[in-house]
């Protein structure tokens, strides 16, 4: 990852907790044909003191036989997004942009046995419905036939991370006049994705006045 400016960057842990909240990316490899990739959730956990990603691809997914133990894939991460116009700012003669928040996380990846499938498909279970406003729903519940099929269907694989990298570019090395400008035209934006940016702004300078206070905007979480 190019980190644009050194305010830009995020620190190493927060970088992982970033991550861990989203639970979904996209993995990047490549063979001899060129780079691959795949949409996928994730676990993130640790072992021996090392981030690992645990994922998993349908068997027949391309990069299953890539995750041999040698060969690096990256995650990449993204967060909420939002394009501001030039005329936006408080300020004359700024260029438009596009303000976002990424982590990319990179490492060697391994092909885990199937006998790790199951403990897998529970851990991301109990992550994602942890989110939801719900009684949790788990593998127990479903036909035991059904639920071996599908398990014996995926292959999982341990990203074990030696590289984090994050950036979030939200205006921080713009005055606070055009800080507040920008933030408060994405705070009134129909866009969820905008007034959650907006929300990231105002919490790196509080002390400003918005013309929408985060604390109004709580609902868009």
């Amino acid at each position: 990852m190019h980190v644009l400016r050194p305010q830009f960057r995020i620190e190493e842990q927060r970088a992982l907790e970033f991550a861990g909240r989203r639970g979904f990316g996209v993995i990047v490899a490549a063979d001899e044909r060129g780079p691959r990739a795949s949409h996928v959730p994730f676990v993130l956990g640790e072992r021996g003191g090392r981030a690992i990603v645990q994922i998993h691809f349908t068997a027949k997914n391309p990069l299953v036989p890539l995750a041999d133990g040698i060969r690096r894939f990256l995650l990449i991460v993204a967060g909420d997004d939002a394009y501001v116009s030039n005329d936006w700012y408080a300020s004359r003669d700024n260029v438009s942009t596009w303000l976002y928040e990424a982590v990319h996380l990179s490492g060697v990846a391994h092909l885990r046995g199937l006998d790790e499938n199951r403990r897998h498909g529970d851990a991301l279970l109990a992550v994602s419905e942890a989110r939801l406003p719900k009684q949790p729903w788990d593998l127990a519940q479903m036909e035991p036939g059904k639920r071996e099929s599908m398990l014996a269907a995926i292959r999982v694989i341990d990203l074990v991370v030696d590289q984090v990298e994050g950036q979030a570019k939200l205006n921080q090395h713009k005055s606070d006049a055009d800080h507040v400008a920008v933030a408060d035209r994405l705070a009134r934006s129909e866009e969820t994705g905008h007034r959650r940016v907006a929300r990231r702004m105002q919490a790196l300078r509080p002390e400003l006045k918005y013309e929408i206070p985060s604390n109004l905007a709580s609902s868009d979480v």
